[in-house]
């Protein structure tokens, strides 16, 4: 099994006076993870349609290995594919369901059977192959679909919310699994979710799409700490936009009667000039709790409080009456205590208004 590299340029999709994908470019190289995530109606799914070959754009090319692919029909594009509802047929046999794709390439059935075992040992099912798909858990449905996909030895896997069937705490197996077979395998791979810790979990890199267009590709880490506009900022993670001036080096803010100098992220890619109205991008974990007293700290009053597993988050009430969430080891604070908000981690990124 060969992994090829994939790459859309300019590929666009209209329908009537809606253009669901708009002029949307990027690479996924051999081997690599890249997550399409965003909103419902962002463009994500009708964009792996259109590498799927289950819609024609009206625009744009796709290439894999260097090669056009774009007016081949599904079947010759060389492509596996994992489905959300994972498509099994519940009145074949595991091994059966794994065959199946190479039964339609006319490969005899002593050999189909043999690759669709040694398959399934790859993700974890061997000896599984006579069992009923209906006897599977849903975790042990989705490898069988990854199996299936796996069997033809495509040269890139496209995956369609590819865990969003599981429930949380299989869910969260799932993430470690998946990408631990995906990299076992140097297998490239395109997939759509909406979840941002699934992408985060398993993605190399990650492509936000919002009305049609890519707002921004990088790695998780790049998203969430140097995100390159508001709409990137407002849409990953939990964030509180606070004004701020943009000094180029640096950046205060001022919350009330209290100003605050902070360090920025050096690598933002924009603008070479400092933004004219800029926001900082406060993250819960990127905050503390201080004396309210303290030189720098914002003054704020705690009016919400939830717990969250290793901390408890806190909403507090500043003196400019915004709220900011505030993670902390802390569960002793309460409604109605007074706080100071520190800035425990910088550099902030900023982004303009």
């Amino acid at each position: 099994m060969s992994a090829g590299s994939l790459a859309l340029s300019g590929l666009t999709r209209v329908f009537g006076a809606t253009r669901a994908v708009d002029d949307v470019s990027l690479e996924v190289q051999a081997g690599e993870l890249l997550a399409l995530i965003g909103a419902s109606g962002s463009g994500k799914t009708t964009t792996l349609r259109m590498v799927a070959g289950h819609d024609t754009p009206d625009a744009g090319t796709i290439t894999l290995d260097g090669k056009d692919i774009t007016n081949l029909p599904p079947q010759r594009r060389d492509f596996g594919m994992v489905f959300q509802h994972y498509a099994l047929f519940p009145h074949m046999t595991v091994e059966e369901n794994v065959a199946f794709g190479l039964e339609a390439r006319r490969i005899g059935r002593g050999v189909r059977l043999e690759r669709a075992q040694s398959v399934l040992a790859s993700v974890g099912l061997d000896g599984a192959g006579k069992r009923q798909v209906q006897s599977l858990s849903g975790g042990e449905q989705q490898r069988v679909a990854l199996a299936r996909a796996l069997v033809i030895e495509p040269r890139a896997l496209l995956l369609d919310e590819p865990l969003s069937n599981l429930d949380p705490t299989l869910r969260r197996t799932m993430r470690a699994e998946l990408r631990e077979t995906l990299r076992r395998l140097h297998m490239t791979a395109l997939f759509v979710t909406h979840d941002q810790e699934d992408a985060f979990a398993i993605a190399d890199r990650v492509a936000l799409m919002r009305k049609g267009r890519v707002l921004q590709i990088g790695t998780p880490e790049d998203l969430y700490d140097r995100p390159v506009s508001r709409a990137v900022a407002e849409f990953i993670g939990r964030a509180r936009l606070v004004p701020a001036v943009d000094c180029g080096t640096h950046a205060i803010i001022r919350i009330g009667e209290v100003e605050r100098r902070i360090g920025i992220a050096a690598d933002r890619s924009v603008s070479a000039k400092p933004f004219t109205d800029a926001l900082a991008v406060l993250r819960p974990e990127s905050l503390c709790f201080t004396s309210a007293a303290s030189e720098g700290a914002f003054p704020g009053t705690i009016v919400g409080r939830r717990f969250t597993g290793a901390t408890m988050t806190y909403d507090v009430l500043l003196e400019n009456e915004s709220i900011v969430e505030v993670a902390s080891a802390d569960r002793g604070m309460n409604e109605g205590d007074r706080v100071g908000v520190g800035i425990a981690r910088e550099p902030v990124a900023l982004v303009e208004a």
